[in-house]
């Protein structure tokens, strides 16, 4: 039986984790970026904006949606997707807290011998 390290790591290191992963995908930037731009629930216009397919933009929004950065409603035979402010007040403070403890200088001056 396999043993999951992921238990190993704090709950924020995970969160955090599921958050980056969500983001790892050009499309999904696109995503949140056209989100956050409309400030409003969208449904289909989002395809009509990337060179994605339906399917592909549904795919990328399930994803966003898991790691709690959109949240969707249905209207009617559609899903409409917003920001999750939530989502993003979770991921700020996560994303902040791992930026402070990688000082500016620290990440200029690598480590003699390092690389």
């Amino acid at each position: 039986m396999a043993i999951h390290k992921r238990a190993e790591f704090t709950d924020a290191e995970q969160r955090l984790a599921a958050i980056a992963k969500a983001l790892g995908h050009p499309a999904r930037v696109a995503i949140v970026r056209l989100l956050a731009q409309r400030r409003a629930c969208v449904c289909g216009e989002l395809v009509l904006e990337l060179p994605l397919s339906q399917s592909t933009v549904s795919q990328h929004l399930k994803e966003l949606k898991a790691a709690g950065l959109v949240q969707g409603e249905v209207d009617g035979p559609r899903v409409c997707y917003c920001l999750d402010p939530a989502g993003w007040a979770v991921a700020r403070q996560l994303l902040g807290d791992l930026l402070a403890e990688v000082p500016p200088a620290a990440a200029e001056a690598a480590a003699p011998g390092c690389c």
